[in-house]
Parts: C-alpha cells; sequence; structure tokens
C-alpha cells in the first residue's frame, strides 16, 4: 500500500509536483479513486450531484459526517478534506464546536473553509486548537445566493488583489493549503505565486499548484449542466444507460440469468 498523504507532503508539494484532488462522498469511489488522487474531498457538493439540489447550502454536519465515514473507509493513502457545511461556522465558537464534533466521529485529516480574510479569524482559532483548515477563496458556492449567482472573480486589479489578500490572511491564519475557484487565470497564478502554501484550482487555470474537480461532472454522470472548466473524462452516463438497457432487455427475453449465473 502507498503510504498515507500526509499535511507536509503537501506542503512540500509547493513548486514540485501538481497535486491531485478529487470529491469523493463513498467507499467504492473512494477505493477506486486513491491510487491517483493526493487528496480526496467530501464536498457539500454532494447535495448537487446526488440529491438533485440547485446549490450546496442544504448540506447538513450530519450529512457530512455519514460521508466523511464512507470515504475514510474507502481510502488508505489519499488526504481527507472534508467541507463544512453552510452554517457550521458563523462565529469561531460556533465553527469549533462543530469542527471538534467532525474530528472526534471521523478520520478525516481537515476541514474547509469558505471564506477568505474575513474568515481569517476562525480559521486562526480552529488551528491554534489543533484542527487542520484548507481554505477557499473566489467563487463560495455557499454564498451563491447572496451574491446571485455564481460569478467568476478576479476581473479587474481590485478584485485581484482583494483575492492575493485573501489568500495571504488565509495562510497567514494557518492553513496549509487553498482551494481557489471560479477564478480569472491570470489572477489565480498570481495569488499562487504570493503565498508559501499550495494553491488549488477548481475552474482557475494552469498557473496553480493543483486542481480539483467533482468527480461527477469529469465523469460525465450529471447530465443537467456542465461548467466551462470541466473536462469530461469519461461519458458515464451513456455507459451507465446502456449497460442498464442491456440488462433490462436480456431480462425481458429471459437471455439473463443463463446457465452460467445460476447455481
Amino acid at each position: 500500500m502507498p503510504k498515507k498523504m500526509t499535511i507536509s507532503k503537501i506542503k512540500n508539494a509547493k513548486g514540485n509536483k501538481p497535486l491531485v484532488m478529487i470529491t469523493a462522498y463513498d467507499a467504492l469511489f473512494a477505493k477506486l479513486f486513491e491510487e491517483s488522487a493526493d487528496i480526496l474531498l467530501v464536498g457539500d457538493s454532494l447535495n448537487m450531484s446526488f440529491a438533485g439540489k440547485s446549490d450546496t447550502l442544504s448540506a447538513t454536519l450530519d450529512q457530512m459526517i455519514y460521508h466523511t465515514n464512507a470515504v475514510c473507509n474507502g481510502s488508505s493513502s489519499s488526504f481527507v478534506i472534508t467541507d463544512m457545511p453552510f452554517g457550521t461556522y458563523m462565529t469561531k465558537e460556533q465553527a469549533l464546536i462543530n469542527a471538534v464534533r467532525v474530528f472526534q466521529e471521523t478520520s478525516t485529516d481537515a476541514l474547509k473553509i469558505e471564506g477568505g480574510a474575513d474568515k481569517a479569524e476562525i480559521v486562526r482559532h480552529l488551528t491554534c486548537n489543533g484542527i487542520a483548515v484548507c481554505g477557499h477563496i473566489g467563487l463560495l458556492p455557499q454564498s451563491v445566493r447572496s451574491e446571485g449567482g455564481y460569478k467568476v472573480k478576479g476581473k479587474d486589479e481590485r478584485s485581484a488583489m482583494s483575492l492575493v489578500n485573501d489568500a495571504k490572511e488565509i495562510e497567514q491564519a494557518g492553513a496549509f493549503c487553498i482551494v481557489i475557484e471560479g477564478v480569472k487565470a491570470d489572477v489565480a497564478s498570481l495569488v499562487a505565486a504570493s503565498v508559501g502554501v499550495p494553491v488549488i484550482g477548481i475552474g482557475a487555470g494552469a498557473g496553480v499548484d493543483g486542481q480539483v474537480l467533482v468527480f461527477s461532472d469529469m465523469l460525465g454522470f450529471f447530465e443537467s449542466f456542465t461548467p466551462k472548466f470541466v473536462k469530461k473524462y469519461l461519458d458515464g452516463a451513456t455507459l451507465v444507460k446502456n449497460a442498464v438497457a442491456t440488462y433490462a432487455q436480456e431480462v425481458v427475453s429471459r437471455e439473463f440469468p443463463s446457465e452460467q449465473y445460476t447455481y
């Protein structure tokens, strides 16, 4: 078995090797992904990908704990990061109570917090109390309702400098890495160069320290919408539909189960 990915290895990847992150929500896919993924993100995107919700805000702490345990059961070598869902870190006191619960009830390696300089105090409070934190700046899915949609960041100099400041504040607060989402590529590169911790992009170009994608997007299972930044590496939906259609046809024609599949 490959050795477990650690925070030290993640930090040392900066400037050496792009980090591979992918979402996972259960033991089955975690086991399939761990051979290639440095980091598995138990994302609150699970309610969009698998519960039919229009955004991530409905995910609960109980859900995240359940799915994190499943992912940890399936992976022994990838580093596991759990999204802190909307409403669970409104204050630093609330954040610590909920973070401690996740750490006590799962084997996750770290938590992810959305927000820049405005969340630095919360990140600092967690890291000072033994909670490993991954930051998340740029487009913030948990803020989609307040912002009126998913809007690309870094379109002007003021926005670019704000993102650089966000990254620096989160780094100084103790975050070991930062996810940057939905940001103009040149600005994301500038942000990555401004901090000493890895910056992992999603819809943020190639000039960062790694990439993350939602697996149901990249494997072509989610058909409703495909973001511009998603490359489909598999036409999963078509493959599954064809397989199930073949199974159904064989059941109706009594071709399945044949003697080969009968006791």
